[in-house]
Formats: structure tokens, sequence, C-alpha cells
């Protein structure tokens, strides 16, 4: 069993519960934080002590930091922490949002994604198990993440066109500006299909909040 399992969870009464299913399945040493930069300064201080975590499990939606508000979420933090280092890495969220948890396993490599709910506790529990064994483990109502909707996929010509669109171009200037760079298609009808599609897929209320979640993704 892991020895040495980093928690964070802001929300106390899930964190503490975590903690203590940890100790109950044998590990030696759970840390508790509440926050994204708490999170990310103890894991590379044990790093660079010569005495790293085994296993990190983090949510993704925090409170804010009034210490500090360097790391927003959890996808910036795991982002800040797979630039700096390995480590087996279990997502246990409320956030199901299908892009991100693609990102999050295909970009961020992550070892195990936990959707919290009734069953929570005891799926956590089975992927903590099969992650030790060098395994991955996704909750059921995310796999569909991993099915292969050539709808759904995002392109480089979504990318482009969510890059003009956190530029504040119209629909009319990101035409003009397609057609200039021999990019097609370039009409004002498709690029209107496409931003609805985009909305879609990244359940987005509007425009603003859907450059919002891309950037959060890291995508632009």
């Amino acid at each position: 069993m892991f020895q040495k399992v980093l928690v964070a969870e802001d929300l106390g009464s899930i964190g503490f519960s975590v903690v203590e299913m940890l100790g109950q399945m044998g590990v030696t040493q759970v840390d508790h934080v509440l926050f994204c930069d708490d999170a990310y300064q103890k894991l590379m201080y044990a790093q660079q002590i010569g005495k790293p975590y085994d296993l990190f499990i983090s949510d993704l939606s925090f409170g804010p930091d009034f210490k500090s508000d360097d790391i927003q979420n959890g996808m910036h933090l795991i982002k800040r922490i797979r630039e700096q280092m390995e480590i087996k890495t279990i997502v246990y969220s409320i956030d199901n949002n299908l892009q991100k948890v693609r990102m999050l396993v295909d970009k961020y490599e992550i070892d195990a994604y936990v959707s919290k709910g009734r069953k929570g506790p005891e799926e956590l529990k089975k992927a903590i198990r099969m992650v030790e064994e060098d395994d991955v483990y996704y909750s059921k109502d995310v796999l569909s993440a991993f099915i292969d909707h050539r709808d759904r996929d995002i392109n480089d010509y979504d990318i482009k066109l969510l890059q003009l669109m956190s530029e504040g171009n119209s629909k009319q200037e990101i035409s003009a500006i397609l057609n200039q760079q021999n990019i097609e298609p370039n009409s004002v009808s498709v690029i209107d299909r496409c931003q609805r599609r985009l909305l879609m897929i990244f359940d987005a209320k509007n425009d603003a909040h859907l450059i919002g979640i891309v950037k959060d993704l890291g995508l632009i």
C-alpha cells in the first residue's frame, strides 16, 4: 500500500473522510490541504528533500485562497505538477465534463478519475488499489469520454476558431481572417455552426463562458 499520500480537498468533511479511509487502508502518512498553492508547495518540498509523496488525490474545484491565488483550480494544479514531477494522481471530483476528463487523461496522464457521489468513497478505495497495481480506473459516468465520438473531437480548426474568439473577433471578422490565411471553411454560416457545436461540447452558457472553460483546460 502507498505509504505517503497528499489529499487536496477544500471541503473539510470530504477531505477528512478520505484521510480516514486511507488510514484504514494502511497508509502511514496522509497529509490534507485545502488550497491548490499549498498542495503544490508540499509536493515540491517533498520532492526537493528526497521524500516524495507516493500518491496525490485532488478535487478540481476549490474556493478562493485569500493568502494566495497563484493556482486557481485543480486543472491548473495538475498541469503545474506534471511540469515538475511524475506522481500517481487520482482526481476525485463532482465535475464530470467529458472534455475536461479527456484532457486530464490524455494530456496530463492522470491515473484515475473518480466521480463524487453516493458510491464515491467505494469507488475511490477501488481506484487507489488499482493505481497501486499500476492500473487505471475511471468511474462509469465518465467512460464515455474515451469513446471515439468524431463530432465531439476538438481539432486544429476548432483551436484556431477559439483563439480568434478569445481575441474578441466577431464572426464576420473571423471569416475575413480565415479567408486571408487561406483556411477553409471560412464562411460566416459555418463559423456560426462550429461555435454552437463548441458551446454544446463544453456545456458553455455563452461565448465568454466557453472561452473561460477552454482557457482553464489549456486549449488556448
